[in-house]
């Protein structure tokens, strides 16, 4: 399963040039680009993605999963929903960029509460920033942090500026991955 992931990443959501034209968050450029929204969001890409990370969830005791929207809410949604069909339901979270301006001003939404086991994703890391800000408000909401996960590894930092905080960050594609099929390929 993890072999038609990785070739779907490759074929819908990964760019490469041979020069750096990819703008990047952090405002660096890049010679390639991933937009897993374009996997995320598809029906085969989800069922690969839920059957995964659900894999790699299994036996921590885990209630909710979830991270920093827009990148993490079609793989929480994904892992939810094939948790309720493996009958081991865990709730899907999110974590918002800004708090609620209305009503109860959460930064999170969802049915988890403090002390929950929950574990972090994100679809792609870079730098970590964005994951670091899902960790940073799920522990302010007291959300006990058992897993971090990203669906992409660039390879650029991202793992270990996550890790220096104590986290253990487990990748379900790395960069180098998808550049090995991509050459094998002879794209």
């Amino acid at each position: 399963m993890k072999d038609r992931l990785t070739a779907l990443v490759l074929e819908k959501a990964f760019k490469y040039s041979e020069e750096p034209v990819f703008k990047l968050v952090s405002g660096r450029t890049s010679n390639y680009y991933f937009n897993c929204k374009a996997v995320t969001l598809h029906p085969e890409g989800m069922y690969c993605i839920g059957n995964i990370i659900f894999n790699m969830i299994t036996g921590y005791g885990i209630q909710g999963i979830g991270g920093l929207t827009l990148g993490a809410d079609p793989i929480a949604n994904a892992v939810a929903y094939t948790s309720y069909l493996k009958a081991a339901p865990i709730e899907a979270f999110v974590i918002r960029k800004t708090a609620k301006v209305h009503g109860t001003m959460q930064w999170i939404e969802g049915n988890i509460k403090a002390g929950d086991k929950v574990a972090i994703i994100d679809d792609v890391i870079t730098t970590g920033k964005s994951t670091i800000e899902a960790i940073n408000k799920a522990r302010e909401a007291g959300l006990e942090i058992v897993r971090v996960i990203a669906l992409v590894d660039r390879q650029e930092g991202g793992k270990e500026n996550i890790e220096s905080l104590g986290y253990t960050v487990e990748s379900v594609i790395t960069r180098e991955e998808v550049m090995t099929l991509y050459r094998a390929r002879g794209l």
